[in-house]
C-alpha cells in the first residue's frame, strides 16, 4: 500500500500492516511520520522498541538475530531498521525479503531510508513492502506549495497569521521545514493567539523590525541617503538579507498596487501614507519591471543562486527605489 502524509492519520485509525517503509530526505516530515506510527503501535500493544543501524553488509547479521530471537517475557515489539542507504545491497535485499515474506505477529517492521530513486524504487525489498505493507515516500514541499503548507501548521498551532507573515516566513524558511516548524513553535510561545506581519517581524527579528520599517519609510519616502545609512546600520547588527529584502518587495508592491488603482492607497496603510503619497509621484517614472527583476536577483544571490553581493544588489535596488538611480533591466545568468 502506498501512503501519503495527508493520509497516514485516517490510515493510523484502522488495523496496522505488519511493516511500513517511511523514505525520503525531508527530516520533519519523515520524523513526523515515523513518530505517528511508534506512537499507534504502543497503543496496540508494541511495548518494546529495537533500533539496528544499518551502514555496512555485516549489519545485516544482528537484524537477522534479532528476528530469530523472541522477547523474553513475550511482548510485542517494533523492529526499527534505519537504512544509511537507499541500495542496502544483497544481503539487505535478502534480509528484508525474508522479513516482510514471514512476517511475525509479534514484530512490526519499521525502515526509515534516504530518498528513493527511480531505479532504487524498482527494487525488489520496496515492491514487497509496497505489496506486504505500507511504503510512505515523503517529498519536500515546494516554493509554490509552502505558503499553504506554513498557514495550516499555524492553523494547528492556533496562530492566525496574516498572508504578509506566511510570505516573511516562507521567505525565511524556503527549502527548511524543520526552520520553518521551528519557527512557528517559536511565535506560539510569543503570540496571544493571532500574529500579522509586524509581529512575526518582531518574533523573528527582535529589534530589527522597527529599522526595517525605517528603511521602506526613506525608500518610499525617496530619501536616498537615509535609506542607505539605515541598509548599513541593519547589515552592520547582523539582520538578515532575507529580512530586509522582504520589506522592500512589500514596499515595492505597495506602490505598485496603488499606482494600478489609480493613484490611491490600500484601505490597510496607515503608518507610510506620507511616503507612499511621495513614492506615487516618482511611479510613473519607475521601472517595475526592472525593479522587480532586480528584487529577484537580489533573491537569488542570498540563496547562493547567482553569484554576487546581495547587500550591493539591496542598495541598488533602494537607489532605483528612490529614484536616484534608473533600473537597470539584466539578461538573466544562464
Amino acid at each position: 500500500m502506498k501512503l501519503t502524509s495527508e493520509s497516514l492519520a485516517a490510515h493510523l485509525n484502522g488495523a496496522l500492516l505488519p511493516a511500513y517503509l517511511i523514505s525520503g530526505d525531508e527530516p520533519l516530515l519523515a520524523a513526523e511520520a515515523a513518530d505517528a506510527l511508534r506512537t499507534r503501535a504502543r497503543a496496540a500493544g508494541f511495548s518494546e522498541r529495537e533500533v539496528h543501524f544499518i551502514e555496512r553488509a555485516g549489519d545485516w547479521d544482528a537484524v537477522r538475530a534479532s528476528a530469530a530471537n523472541l522477547s523474553l517475557f513475550g511482548s510485542r515489539r517494533v523492529l526499527e531498521l534505519r537504512l544509511g542507504s537507499a541500495r542496502p545491497g544483497t544481503a539487505g535485499n535478502q534480509a528484508l525479503l525474508a522479513l516482510l515474506r514471514h512476517p511475525d505477529p509479534d514484530t512490526l517492521l519499521l525502515a526509515l531510508a534516504p530518498r528513493l530513486d527511480r531505479e532504487a524504487q524498482a527494487a525488489e525489498w520496496v515492491k514487497a513492502f509496497e505489496s506486504q505493507g505500507g511504503w510512505l515516500a515523503v517529498w519536500p514541499v515546494d516554493v509554490a506549495r509552502l505558503p499553504a503548507w506554513l498557514r495550516a501548521r499555524s492553523r494547528a498551532l492556533g496562530l492566525k497569521l496574516s498572508e504578509g507573515a506566511i510570505d516573511l516566513l516562507a521567505a525565511r524558511t524556503e527549502g527548511n521545514l524543520l526552520a520553518a516548524q521551528q519557527e512557528l513553535m517559536k511565535l506560539q510561545l510569543l503570540a496571544a493567539g493571532s500574529e500579522d506581519a509586524e509581529s512575526v517581524l518582531n518574533g523573528i527579528a527582535d529589534s530589527a523590525r522597527f529599522d526595517v520599517f525605517q528603511l521602506t519609510d526613506a525608500a518610499l519616502a525617496g530619501e536616498a541617503a537615509r535609506a542607505l545609512r539605515v541598509l548599513a546600520g541593519l547589515r552592520a547588527e547582523g539582520t538578515e538579507a532575507t529580512l530586509v529584502l522582504w520589506a522592500l518587495a512589500k514596499a515595492l508592491r505597495d506602490v505598485w498596487n496603488a499606482h494600478a488603482a489609480g493613484g490611491g492607497r490600500p484601505p490597510a496603510w496607515q503608518r507610510q501614507s506620507a511616503a507612499l503619497g511621495q513614492a506615487l509621484k516618482r511611479a510613473p517614472q519607475l521601472d517595475f519591471a526592472a525593479l522587480a527583476q532586480r528584487a529577484a536577483r537580489a533573491d537569488r544571490m542570498i540563496k547562493g543562486r547567482l553569484a554576487g553581493n546581495a547587500w550591493d544588489e539591496l542598495a541598488l535596488l533602494i537607489l532605483e527605489l528612490c529614484g536616484a538611480a534608473r533600473a537597470q533591466p539584466r539578461a538573466r545568468a544562464s
